[in-house]
């Protein structure tokens, strides 16, 4: 007999395990199955081991210049990779557990195995406990994988993907970044910082070709001073491996030798085929085609997260999750594109990239008429004091109607104040009505704030 459920979610990633608990609080008896480890990408390869890793990096280079904060260190600083990776594993098992806690806390049965759709309201477990589940809505949360080039496919030693970049069992002497996306950026950063001599490739103009010309420029800047190389309008043409790791040919006739070469071109949907199949699920490329309430092609059947492609970024499925249960559970909301515009891009390179809303070629291409207030870290006290003053915050209002319609942040920290750039989207308060403690890195946001209003205390005045 099957075991019965209102509804049953398959994926236990950042949008499946908060549907699943956010359907139990609204009192939905609820199930999630997951076929690995609880956390999806995001907790076990993707934003938090990564963050481990990149935090390691980071004290590392700090440690690097505690002269110039009038610190003498006796002895050398250098990376233990053994115990940098320890530390990472660790944090994401705690995650990972805490994930499973909260599952069982809020009375979400958990199936752990693969989950297929065999019938509209039926599901199969296969695994280590199969079972037979039955449930009046569905939502798919199965996530994604890195994408594999036919040209030189992963062999999973050599030519890598993120995966296992995350756990090289030691630092390798070289490394060419195939992609100067989110993940190449962040990838960079870390095996730069520890020794490897990086080289990264983008086939397009600019690193991060998604935001502003002068956030790329600046952040090419700041990666050649770590070591790395960039090269941007460049096409890898092939990867041969060798003996001693692979060499990597160029469109341009060059080819670079390396230990490793790590393919960061993206991800890709990855979607159950016999699920698709027994639904008859309209898809969108390798995606599940949804609407603005993450309803599928087929009644009673959600989906959300990197399944859907809209994002691929595990805040962004917080927010599918959240609109899909409301309106599985009898509500009606929706993901507007300007829901989805509003959803924050957060990059955790040395410097950080943050951004919201629109940027100024965006706006450009869209031919609003906007003016720029921008404001530099290396005239803020607080980032002064703590040495990290490279960067700047600008922020885009609308000339005609005063609103503020994106902000495009590089520096220290800046992610953490994508809440704050949040709120001012779409906002044509008063400056004057809010006060921002002094001294904090937080200040320059509100003076490139001022800036595109004219008005700012400690950017010097410049024609709009």
């Amino acid at each position: 007999m099957a075991d019965m459920f209102d509804v049953v979610v398959i994926g236990g990633g950042p949008g499946g395990y908060s549907a699943a608990i956010r359907c139990a609080q609204k009192g939905a008896r609820t199930a999630i199955v997951e076929k690995n480890i609880m956390g999806g990408t995001c907790l076990n390869v993707g934003c938090i081991p990564s963050k481990s890793l990149l935090a390691s990096a980071h004290f590392l280079i700090q440690a690097k210049h505690a002269a110039l904060m009038g610190l003498d260190l006796e002895g050398s600083f250098r990376p233990n990779w053994r115990k940098m990776v320890a530390r990472k594993d660790a944090i994401v098992s705690g995650f990972t557990k805490g994930v499973t806690g909260l599952l069982q806390s809020n009375n979400v049965a958990i199936y752990n195995g693969t989950g297929v759709v065999t019938a509209p309201g039926k599901i199969r477990v296969s695994g280590a406990a199969s079972a037979e589940l039955e449930a009046k809505t569905i939502i798919l949360a199965t996530g994604s994988e890195p994408v594999n080039i036919g040209a030189f496919p992963f062999d999973y030693k050599t030519i890598i993907s993120s995966t296992e970049a995350l756990s090289l069992p030691s630092i390798p002497q070289s490394m060419v970044i195939i992609g100067g996306g989110v993940i190449g950026c962040e990838m960079a950063c870390i095996y730069a910082a520890v020794g490897t001599k990086v080289t990264i490739i983008e086939a397009l103009s600019q690193l991060l070709p998604n935001e502003d010309e002068w956030v790329a420029g600046l952040l090419e800047k700041e990666f050649k001073k770590l070591g790395i190389t960039v090269q941007t309008s460049c096409k890898v043409t092939g990867v041969q491996t060798t003996g001693a790791g692979a060499t990597v040919q160029l469109e341009s006739g060059q080819s670079i030798a390396c230990e490793k070469v790590l393919v960061a071109v993206g991800r890709r949907a990855k979607v159950d085929a016999e699920t698709v199949k027994n639904l008859g699920l309209q898809m969108k490329g390798t995606a599940i085609a949804v609407n603005e309430k993450m309803q599928t092609s087929a009644a009673g059947v959600y989906a959300i997260g990197d399944a859907v492609a809209t994002t691929y970024l595990a805040h962004g499925a917080f927010q599918e999750a959240q609109v899909a249960v409301a309106n599985a559970l009898g509500g009606d909301e929706k993901m507007t594109p300007q829901a989805y515009a509003l959803i924050p891009r957060a990059v955790y390179s040395f410097p950080e990239v943050g951004s919201i809303g629109l940027t100024e070629k965006k706006a450009r291409a869209m031919a609003i008429d906007c003016i720029v207030g921008k404001a530099p870290f290396r005239s803020n006290g607080r980032s002064v004091s703590h040495n990290e003053t490279i960067g700047e915050i600008r922020v885009l209002r609308e000339r005609a109607s005063h609103k503020i319609l994106g902000v495009n942040m590089v520096g220290a920290s800046v992610t953490e104040m994508l809440a704050a750039a949040r709120a001012l989207i779409g906002s044509a308060e008063s400056i004057d009505n809010v006060c921002f403690a002094h001294p904090t890195v937080s200040e320059v946001l509100k003076e490139a704030w001022e800036d595109a209003f004219g008005v700012s205390l400690h950017v010097p005045p410049t024609k709009k």
